[in-house]
């Protein structure tokens, strides 16, 4: 059963430390660079993982490359600076444009509901840019590290920079919202109409599980979706009673150039269905980069044991086990969406992003992908994470990759029929197999 996460009211120290880069989205207050774990804490700052240190391998950094070579050169825009170039560079599709009109960014004092921040993103790379920003905000995926934060100066130069953060978006983007290591997440919350997020009143953090009605507070939403009733297009209309949300004027808006200009941006919308895999995705990639570190720091702490009381450097104790399985079976039930929201009516986009996202496949050979979507009563029609084809998931340390493919062999192959998975009937679970034996074969190989 869903249980909703939504915050306490605010204690004033968690009104202090506003990040000044990074994704954003609706994060508050300094918390300790940790990832809780069923050992104890992860430092994620020290060996084995060493966050923050040495070179990286996300699509951003590999961009920055190509641009010191002369392989790449990022165009100027008078409009939108880099942005449009950049997209093109990292592959990210404007289609998946999402706009949020809270003040959320340390760039807030341009944003607001008349003038959106734009957020972009693919599999690996988010993006999000503010009119007359002085930097684009970047957030990229390192199979390795997890998220690694950039900003891009907004000042045309000959060869452009990408600034790495060095610490100040990890106080707010790696905390128990973001399963406790560095990442990204979606946050809905009760906003006035000049912008300003009502904390007092709490917030949602969003994923796939949520509850329709808790959804994007602070955010602009195009598209449709019948009798379902979201936070986003509306504004609080009462300080006193910030929670008193008239829900009715934001519902199946598919034309948002009453609300605010969007000739400003690269589209005029804001798909209901890019928001919808954006919740998804942000914390399917935070349980990746969980079970990574959780299982790096018991082979870690293995090591050290082992060589204290001189047991073979293979030896791998009952205790590391523990925490594999643990992070593995996290990260099983996200895959696999387990508790995911059960739509009550269709869900329709307005722009192309949903043909666009089921197009870039993997297919078998019946022409099935885990990324065509459902949108009848569920996000996707095979409900199994595309990101399991992702350089996150290929490169999870073998102890905890082997245990999430042999979990997943069991489930969908119905050896493992417990409650949990009660919502994968026989045909989805043998549709799900038959599509990875094809698309991923290497997944099962002995």
């Amino acid at each position: 059963m869903f249980v909703s996460r939504r915050t306490e009211k605010p204690r004033p120290w968690m009104t202090l430390g506003r990040t000044w880069i990074g994704f954003r989205l609706f994060v508050w207050g300094c918390v300790a660079l940790s990832a809780s774990s069923v050992w104890g804490q992860v430092e994620f700052e020290r060996a084995p993982i060493n966050y923050g240190k040495g070179r990286t391998t996300d699509p951003v950094a590999d961009l920055q490359g190509k641009i010191d070579s002369g392989e790449v050169r990022l165009e100027y825009d008078a409009e939108h600076g880099y942005l449009p170039s950049l997209l093109r560079a990292l592959d990210v599709p404007a289609s998946s444009q999402v706009l949020v009109h809270s003040k959320t960014s340390f760039q807030l004092r341009r944003i607001s509901p008349k003038h959106p921040r734009a957020l972009y993103f693919n599999d690996e790379t988010y993006v999000g840019w503010v009119q007359q920003g002085d930097v684009i905000e970047l957030m990229s995926t390192d199979p390795w590290q997890g998220e690694i934060f950039y900003t891009l100066d907004q000042e045309e130069q000959d060869k452009p920079r990408f600034i790495r953060d060095r610490g100040q978006c990890i106080s707010c983007h790696a905390s128990s919202r973001t399963q406790g290591v560095p990442g990204g997440l979606i946050r809905s919350a009760f906003v006035d109409r000049g912008g300003q997020p009502q904390y007092g009143a709490g917030t949602f953090t969003t994923d796939h599980s949520s509850p329709f009605e808790e959804r994007w507070g602070g955010w602009y939403v195009s598209g449709t979706h019948g009798k379902m009733r979201h936070m986003g297009n509306v504004f609080s209309q009462s300080k006193q009673d910030p929670e008193s949300l008239d829900r009715e004027p934001g519902a199946n808006v598919t034309d948002l150039s009453e609300l605010f200009d969007v000739s400003r941006y690269l589209t005029p919308h804001s798909d209901v269905v890019a928001l919808m895999v954006l919740e998804h995705q942000t914390q399917m990639q935070n349980y990746l980069t969980l079970a990574s570190y959780e299982a790096r720091s018991a082979a870690h702490h293995d090591g050290i044991m082992n060589a204290a009381l001189e047991r073979p450097s293979s030896y791998v104790s009952e205790t590391a086990e523990r925490r594999v399985a643990a992070v593995g079976d996290k990260l099983l039930r996200y895959m696999l969406f387990v508790d995911e929201f059960q739509l009550t009516d269709p869900v329709a986009g307005t722009s192309e992003f949903t043909e666009e996202f089921a197009a870039q496949g993997p297919r078998d050979s019946r022409g099935r992908s885990l990324r065509d979507f459902d949108l009848q009563k569920r996000l996707f029609k095979y409900p199994c994470s595309y990101l399991i084809y992702s350089p996150s998931f290929d490169k999870l340390p073998d102890a905890v990759r082997t245990y999430v493919a042999r979990r997943l062999r069991e489930v969908l192959l119905g050896e493992d029929e417990s409650e949990e998975f009660a919502h994968l009937s026989r045909s989805d679970r043998t549709a799900i197999y038959q599509i990875l034996q094809e698309t991923k074969p290497d997944l099962w190989a002995e």
